[in-house]
């Protein structure tokens, strides 16, 4: 390994030589408490930043392995690195002069959640962090300003590693408070499984946001308040004495008039899948991880799923067990999309009646008098809602505006009255026996049919010549495949769009050879990922080959990543439109 000193020296003898001669300084270099991995070079000063790596061992670091002994402290101790990092180099972003992007530094900025990020990764064996961020390398028009580059490789860097990285230097009260919450967040979540809870709303939650796009919490916004019926009192590691709304598994029906909370609650319940940060407002609100949010989605493709479970006899003769179109109606892709969560896992559905295909949710009375059940392919989501908790254990907790026909359905209703919550189960129960559900639910349905089987693509035959692209939240593109993710309301950060994108072509090039089910495609990525963490879809250590550790290679690994969920690996696949099935 070279040293800083050859850096330095390479540095002199390439000043004021064209661009491209940036390219010589490829490589790590040791420095005093670390080593600088130089791992992409940006062509032009213009073009996209160069990538680098910080790799500070953890005899340096001097981190108590108590910061990472679970993995819900491992991801909480890198988030609080992180962002730790991204504040201090923000001061010294462009200090350094030059033209395009020289100066640049940037790196991965977490938002409200807490997620595990390739930009901080810390190697659980010995210690050893590793940060992934972006310099621009400076010029004076296209000629290289190696002076500048200087100042931020060992001025800026150095000190920045001192005060955010090392434990001499870190608020041992924050970071306590920080691991202490990651703890009583993840007690909360073991304790919805032993009192057959799906979801958790703390008493003095803020769930309303500042504006439709910050998440930050709305100041002066009413604190959440538990009706006493649904209280539930925890007692947690470092917290204490916690109480809140506990919603049981089964039916849980959300009403109540325009703009009271209705939809700020399920938003809430839909995010708390993930944990957040102390002052969110949504700490401790916690859903059972595996929930999904359902929606109509019009327009999207459908790759022979067996929807036959809500939509059967088509006129047309088409097969619904193995159902394909490219331009799926509201009730179909909604119908798809709920079979898919099945598939996924999901053991709760997040509904919204407003973002709900009407004739995917219920068909009343009298129209299923005057267009009888015979002649009309679609059963409607009340007709199955019970059968899917009490034969497949999946909850629902469903907002309705305008529905009354599902308090026959609920096993707890809550109405929301100026953001407070009321359970009303009682009353809407007496109130709905003057509206009698006569027609009864449809008769069983058959298990969905999971075995879909996919192809090798003959395009991904060798992993060069790849190219991907993310497009915020909207989706992703891998060669001249677009797969639109707007409508999967539980991504969060674009980093999880672009994992997604590196898993699935990882997924076509090692996964699809037309032997192996889509579930078990996804359960050997996610293996993989035990083991490997990012390494396990991108850089050295991808599918078993080479040396991933933890994290995969410093040099090989993104730094632009957040792992997403199972569930929205799923659905990712199902919305590839060139998914090719047998």
């Amino acid at each position: 390994m070279k040293t800083a000193a050859d850096l330095q020296t390479l540095l002199r003898q390439i000043d004021h030589k064209s661009y491209p001669a940036y390219k010589d300084t490829r490589g790590k270099y040791q420095f005093q408490q670390y080593v600088l991995s130089i791992d992409h070079v940006q062509g032009d000063p213009f073009a996209a930043p160069s990538k680098v790596s910080i790799i500070v061992p953890g005899k340096v670091a001097g981190f108590d392995g108590k910061c990472y002994d679970s993995n819900v402290r491992k991801i909480a101790f890198q988030d609080f690195l992180l962002r730790r990092v991204a504040a201090k180099i923000k001061d010294y972003s462009f200090k350094a002069k030059g033209s395009g992007k020289s100066g640049l530094l940037g790196i991965s900025h977490p938002g409200q959640e807490i997620l595990e990020r390739s930009a901080c990764t810390v190697n659980t064996a010995n210690g050893d962090l590793t940060v992934r961020m972006e310099i621009g390398f400076p010029a004076n028009g296209r000629t290289i300003n190696a002076g500048e580059l200087g100042k931020i490789l060992f001025d800026f860097l150095p000190l920045c590693v001192r005060q955010t990285l090392l434990s001499s230097t870190c608020p041992k009260d924050s970071l306590e408070k920080v691991l202490f919450l990651a703890d009583d967040q993840q007690y909360i979540r073991e304790e919805l499984k032993r009192k057959d809870l799906v979801a958790f709303v703390a008493d003095g939650a803020v769930l309303p946001r500042k504006s439709g796009i910050s998440s930050l919490p709305m100041k002066e916004a009413v604190a959440f308040k538990t009706p006493a019926s649904m209280e539930v009192a925890l007692e947690l590691p470092h917290h204490g004495k916690l109480t809140g709304m506990g919603i049981k598994k089964g039916v849980t029906l959300i009403v109540g008039g325009g703009y009271h909370g209705k939809s700020t609650l399920l938003e809430a319940l839909e995010l708390g899948v993930y944990n957040h940060i102390e002052g969110d407002g949504r700490e401790y609100v916690i859903t059972d991880e595996t929930a999904m949010k359902l929606r109509a989605e019009d327009g999207r493709s459908i790759q022979k799923t067996d929807i036959s479970m809500f939509i059967r006899n088509l006129p047309n003769g088409r097969d619904t067990k193995a159902f394909y179109t490219e331009d799926a109606s509201g009730s179909t892709s909604q119908a798809a999309n709920t079979v898919e969560a099945m598939e996924a896992g999901a053991g709760v559905f997040l509904i919204d009646e407003d973002t709900s295909a009407t004739n995917f949710m219920i068909r009343d009375e009298l129209m299923q008098r005057v267009v009888s059940r015979d002649v009309e392919p679609i059963i409607p989501f009340i007709d199955r809602v019970r059968e899917l908790y009490e034969k497949y254990g999946i909850s629902t907790i469903l907002v309705a505006g305008s529905c009354g026909s599902y308090f026959h359905k609920s096993d707890c209703i809550v109405q929301m009255n100026k953001y407070q919550p009321v359970e009303i189960t009682e009353f809407a129960k007496k109130e709905a026996e003057s509206y009698p559900y006569t027609l009864g639910d449809a008769a069983g349905a058959e298990k969905p049919d999971f075995c879909r089987v996919v192809k090798r693509d003959a395009g991904f035959a060798k992993d060069d010549r790849i190219k991907m692209r993310t497009d915020g939240l909207d989706g992703f593109s891998i060669n001249r495949e677009e797969v639109d993710l707007r409508y999967v309301e539980q991504l969060v950060d674009s980093e999880q769009l672009t994992a997604l994108a590196y898993m699935i072509k990882n997924m076509k090039l090692h996964d699809f050879d037309g032997k192996k089910t889509l579930g078990e495609a996804v359960e050997n990525m996610y293996n993989r990922i035990r083991e490997k963490s990012f390494g396990a879809f991108c850089g050295s250590g991808q599918n078993g080959q080479g040396r991933g550790g933890e994290g995969g290679d410093a040099g090989s690994v993104p730094g632009n990543l957040a792992m997403p969920r199972k569930q929205e690996l799923y659905a990712a696949l199902n919305r590839c439109r060139e998914l090719i099935s047998v």
